[in-house]
């Protein structure tokens, strides 16, 4: 069974559709991601899959749930964890009353689906250890993308949604993160990986669909990541160049 169903999307801004058909799938214990150019509409899926934008056609489904009558701010509780561009973290307050905040939000909206606590979360990102009671605004961009993951976690979500997580940090820093989505992975987490980064994606995605201008217009499955890699007609008609190496 999947955790998420895409079917026919269409959604966009002031009525104008950005995305056009868009169908995809994320299933149960599975990571996927979504590869393609800046501009190819990654985004603006996340935010319509998030509520944040209006679905003009199509459906978007989460288990056997419809989302389309759900509010953006009701999604959590319906099992959807997103980490977004700009984080959107409390920086004024520290590391601790951040994940303490999460965690009490999402006892109480899934209170049969505790999968993480502070302390789990602190294990898969050891700096937090020594930072809890550091104001976030005072945090390093990778640093705070550690907190805004771990608060996500501590939302108890069945779908974990990461909308480029590797965007403006250190080669480092990347490196742990991606380290922190591969073990989720393996534990059976179900992730939504958006990620401009091939060599990345591939790293922590079973699978990937690759959009453009609002389509998705091509399906790496299982075992085809080298090939994709590879060949560089679809890398320069889709991604605008090669894959790149990991970060």
């Amino acid at each position: 069974m999947s955790v998420l169903d895409i079917t026919n999307l269409e959604a966009g801004y002031g009525g104008m559709p950005v995305l056009h058909g868009v169908a995809l799938s994320v299933g149960r214990n599975e990571s996927v991601a979504v590869i393609g150019a800046n501009g190819s509409g990654k985004s603006t899926l996340v935010r319509a899959i998030c509520g944040l934008i209006p679905i003009l056609a199509g459906e978007v489904r989460l288990g056997d749930v419809s989302l389309q009558a759900i509010p953006a701010h009701l999604r959590v509780g319906r099992g959807i964890a997103a980490v977004l561009e700009g984080r959107h973290l409390f920086g004024e307050l520290s590391v601790r009353d951040n994940l303490r905040l999460a965690a009490a939000h999402g006892a109480r909206l899934r209170p049969g689906a505790r999968r993480f606590d502070v302390a789990q979360v602190g294990a898969l990102f050891p700096f937090l250890g020594g930072r809890m009671d550091s104001a976030v605004e005072l945090l390093s961009g990778g640093e705070q993308q550690m907190v805004a993951i771990a608060r996500a976690l501590l939302l108890n979500p069945d779908l974990l949604i990461l909308d480029e997580p590797s965007t403006g940090l250190a080669p480092k820093v990347v490196r742990e993160i991606m380290a922190v989505i591969a073990r989720l992975r393996e534990s059976g987490m179900s992730i939504l990986l958006i990620e401009q980064n091939v060599a990345l994606a591939a790293e922590c995605a079973d699978r990937a669909y690759v959009m453009a201008v609002g389509r998705v217009v091509h399906e790496i499955h299982a075992g085809q990541w080298s090939t994709f890699r590879q060949d560089e007609t679809l890398l320069r008609a889709y991604l605008g160049g090669a894959a790149g190496p990991a970060s």
